[in-house]
């Protein structure tokens, strides 16, 4: 299996077969690849949807269920540790990434060796959200970058491409998810900002409060900063 395409999600049945229609009709999607969803303790009919879809469609879906609801990190981390990609994709289950974007970042993927370490990671330079929803993300990823130095516009993108291996290498947390680039960079991973468009949600409503990101956002951001202070890469010479 070339690729798995990742997807967390809580309470988006409605989403589900549009996106896995967007996502095989994708033009230029032609490695072999298997669409994994977690379903992260959902109340509605998401997963059943989910099984519905995977009965009928063309590539492998795959659903996963966590009893309760732990998170968007967690159900990534899940769906990584099932997957039988040596690439993976992860995108938001809303819809509001789009499936198109998914080649142009494969593409720069390509130039990489199977050995590297890196992250191809997406930029919503015309956010479909509030002014003021979009002042604060501004505001938000300029403190994490000029903190951690990932030269990364917009780490909460949910459209990232990385290696497998390279994931199950990090050191998982909770919320770890928004500090990908960092953390690949971390262990001597490259990082390639690719622009991707962003559409506005057509069903369902938003699992996300500022107020909740910020409280976790700041512990997570010292915490992320600890660790690339602690980290030391060595250099090997070969007898």
């Amino acid at each position: 299996m070339d690729l798995s395409v990742i997807i967390p999600a809580k309470n988006e049945q409605d989403n589900i077969a549009p996106l896995v229609e967007e996502i095989i009709q994708t033009p230029g999607l032609q490695c072999l690849y298997e669409i994994i969803y977690v379903d992260d303790g959902s109340t509605d009919d998401t997963a059943g949807r989910i099984l519905a879809v995977s009965k009928t469609a063309s590539v492998p879906v795959r659903l996963i269920r966590h009893k309760r609801s732990v998170g968007q990190s967690t159900a990534i981390f899940t769906g990584v540790a099932h997957a039988s990609g040596k690439l993976i994709v992860t995108l938001d289950a809303d819809g509001q990434n789009n499936p198109a974007d998914i080649p142009a970042m494969l593409k720069a993927a390509a130039a990489f060796s199977d050995s590297e370490h890196f992250c191809i990671a997406g930029y919503r330079k015309a956010r479909k959200d509030t002014a003021w929803k979009r002042f604060q993300s501004k505001v938000a990823n300029k403190i994490r970058s000029s903190l951690l130095g990932d030269d990364t516009p917009d780490t909460g993108c949910g459209l990232k491409v990385f290696p497998a291996e390279t994931f199950r290498r990090l050191p998982y947390f909770d919320h770890m998810h928004r500090f990908l680039p960092a953390l690949i960079r971390r262990m001597g991973g490259k990082i390639v900002v690719i622009e991707v468009s962003h559409r506005d949600r057509q069903t369902g409503t938003s699992k996300y409060n500022m107020l909740g990101r910020l409280g976790v956002g700041i512990v997570d951001l010292f915490g992320v900063l600890w660790l690339q202070k602690r980290c030391k890469h060595a250099d090997i010479i070969n007898e």
